[in-house]
């Protein structure tokens, strides 16, 4: 599966390590019956948007043509049963005669056309990751009933992948971009004037709602009546805002490790970075626990978290050098550090593997690796573009960056609620990306999504995920007419692969038409 984006500081975009995969199912006939549908297209007044213009109903109506994927010679199977396409859509819905764009798709039929029951629309995350790749590369992690009774469809939303990508710093800039302990470095500024001059005709149109209103499209030229859609992370917010704008076409969601947009951006900062603060401790303190006479941060369960927090801190005045001349610095080992911790206790071994050698002999090769594989750098030194549409698709989206009158307040309760991993950055913490000089931004405020008239939307939560916190969950579930919560016990981002219960609840409500009990919790494989 592609890798989910966080939102740690000087992250802004850094991938954190993936889950193994994620579910890719549902249903579009709402919260009843599991019987086949029929894959005649239906009435195209059924498939449109009541205010649609003619040339927007042209494209709904649109035909998809599904073709052999770019660079696929057919001699692997894994990738020869996958298929890609573009789907024509408009730049600006206010002008759906103007200019188009194509976005990219991919799909794997379902295994049992027979009994097919239509199309799941996958989204992995970010935002900035692309669904294509997710599909395209990891398809077979949906084997089983999924893929037997359904069409996966993933897209590139706007922004990221092969979907009017927006690339705006250099790789030698990007570099600089990451790697700055620089108090002074504007990285908002910088960010925003590149952004700014490479693509300041498509940064009105990257946001969350557009690409909403991409996938009604992509639901009309499926020919579905309604949109059953599985997303992760950011794409919760994704599904989140379809349901509020398309209601009615909203078939079975699932929602897990659910983003909120329903308090003020500083809130959220808090929120996540009080998340990430108890995982980081936690993982210090099991070190000490476990093996307190080799930990690196000592054997004292209660000084462990400090003494990794101050040597993280520490990079700032004494970087490590690195025997191929680059530079471990504390913006590097920190986003390193908390993007790896983001999928929980599974991946402690393996940062602290990295650590080790860091804390004890001042060797960062390891910890610079693991910061790389976050920053989406290759080994040629190139990087990938998702950390730039992570940005553009959050500021697009907004709500306002805060004022500096709120500044000061978030900024105290920041450091007593995460002291130790918001030291380093605690503008950046709050402020992740920093969209206050970004040259466009949505008018939108902070408000609970509703979706009056929609289907059950399933929405998931962990009480211990250190990237979307439980709360976000809870207040998302809350503010929908129709949200129903399920609650994994644990530690980690996302729920579904690390909880049978979950899998199993998830599989009944998609496949079955059974919701959850309110209330349901369930238990960490």
């Amino acid at each position: 599966m592609p890798p989910i984006i966080s939102l740690f500081p000087r992250s802004s975009g850094r991938a954190v390590p993936a889950l193994a995969a994620v579910l890719a199912l549902a249903l579009s006939s709402g919260c009843t019956g599991g019987a086949a549908r029929t894959a005649v297209r239906p009435p195209l007044d059924e498939r449109v948007a009541a205010t649609a213009t003619p040339a927007l109903r042209t494209l709904y109506d649109q035909r998809i043509d599904w073709q052999p994927c770019a660079g696929d010679d057919g001699t692997d199977p894994d990738t020869a049963a996958v298929r890609c396409a573009t789907l024509k859509v408009p730049l600006d819905y206010a002008d759906p005669g103007g200019r188009t764009v194509d976005v990219a798709l991919a799909e794997v039929p379902a295994a049992d056309p027979e009994h097919r029951l239509g199309a799941l629309l996958l989204n992995p995350g970010g935002p900035g990751n692309s669904g294509v790749g997710m599909v395209r590369w990891g398809w077979k992690n949906y084997q089983g009933p999924l893929h037997d009774r359904y069409d996966l469809v993933g897209f590139d939303p706007r922004g990221a992948g092969d979907t009017i990508p927006v690339h705006c710093l250099d790789d030698g800039t990007r570099e600089e971009w990451d790697t700055t302990d620089d108090p002074a470095y504007d990285h908002g500024g910088v960010l925003a004037e590149a952004c700014r001059a490479r693509h300041a005709d498509l940064l009105p149109h990257v946001g969350t709602r557009d690409t909403a209103r991409d996938l009604d499209v992509l639901r009309g030229a499926l020919g579905e009546r309604r949109l059953d859609f599985l997303g992760f992370s950011y794409g919760t917010h994704l599904g989140a805002r379809y349901a509020e704008e398309f209601p009615d076409r909203t078939g079975r969601f699932v929602l897990d490790g659910a983003v909120d947009h329903s308090v003020p951006t500083a809130r959220l900062g808090v929120e996540q970075a009080a998340a990430a603060e108890d995982g980081f401790r936690a993982f210090a303190a099991d070190c000490a626990t476990e093996d307190g006479t080799s930990c690196p941060f000592g054997p004292d369960p209660a000084t462990a978290p400090r003494r990794l927090a101050r040597f993280l801190d520490g990079l700032r005045d004494r970087p490590l050098h690195t025997a191929d001349g680059r530079t471990l610095t504390a913006a590097l080992g920190w986003g390193a550090v908390l993007n790896a911790l983001a999928d929980g206790h599974q991946s402690w071994s393996g940062v602290r593997e990295a650590l080790e050698p860091a804390v004890t002999r001042g060797e960062g090769e390891g910890l610079l690796a693991l910061a790389d594989s976050v920053d989406g750098r290759g080994e040629d030194g190139r990087y990938q573009t998702v950390a730039d549409a992570f940005a553009a698709i959050s500021c697009a989206d907004g709500p306002p960056p805060p004022t500096e009158a709120e500044l000061g307040p978030a900024l105290a309760e920041l450091a007593a609620r995460a002291p130790l991993t918001s030291g380093h950055d605690p503008a950046g913490t709050l402020l992740a990306p920093d969209c206050r000089a970004w040259p466009y931004r949505s008018p939108e405020s902070p408000q609970p999504v509703r979706a009056p008239g929609s289907a059950p939307v399933l929405v998931i939560g962990s009480t211990g995920d250190p990237v979307t916190p439980y709360a976000w969950a809870q207040r998302l579930a809350a503010g929908l007419e129709q949200g129903v919560l399920l609650t994994r016990e644990g530690d980690g981002h996302m729920a579904y692969y690390r909880s049978s219960c979950v899998r199993d609840a998830v599989a009944a409500y998609l496949v079955e038409g059974r919701l959850p009990a309110p209330g349901t919790y369930c238990a960490t494989d």
